[in-house]
């Protein structure tokens, strides 16, 4: 589960999770989770999950230096969705696995902790500021 830290990234100024990292976390594959999201469209608004972008996909690539992922050489195919934290639990509620239940606690809670540790980081910058 340490492993859902290092999942969550930053993508359109909200703290996110790919769509294959919440799958694994979940229990189940990509394809299954793409195809609950996009039979309950509904509930995923913008603000609970969105696919990225060309651009955005590319640039998270090279940043985690990945392979390309072309079609027909066992990569990704298509897109990533990111989920915002109120879209991983939803995602959990669409799965309804006993596994995506236990571990949507744990995603919200990991969510929370990362906006404490954030808050921590700005309150510490703002003091050093005002002695420098």
């Amino acid at each position: 589960m340490e492993q859902l830290d290092r999942a969550i990234i930053e993508v359109r100024g909200r703290r996110v999770i790919l769509s294959h990292d919440l799958a694994m976390a979940y229990g189940v594959s990509t394809k299954r989770l793409n195809e609950q999201v996009k039979r309950n469209v509904r509930r995923f608004p913008p603000d609970f999950a969105f696919e990225l972008t060309s651009g955005e996909w590319t640039a998270l690539r090279s940043q985690f230096a990945t392979s390309n992922m072309k079609p027909g050489r066992g990569g990704r195919r298509y897109r990533p969705f990111a989920f915002t934290e109120h879209g991983a639990v939803m995602a959990a509620s669409v799965l309804s696995t006993g596994r995506a239940v236990e571990v949507s606690v744990f995603v919200v809670r990991t969510f929370v902790r990362m906006s404490h540790v954030i808050a921590t980081h700005r309150q510490l910058a703002l003091k050093l500021l005002t002695f420098a």
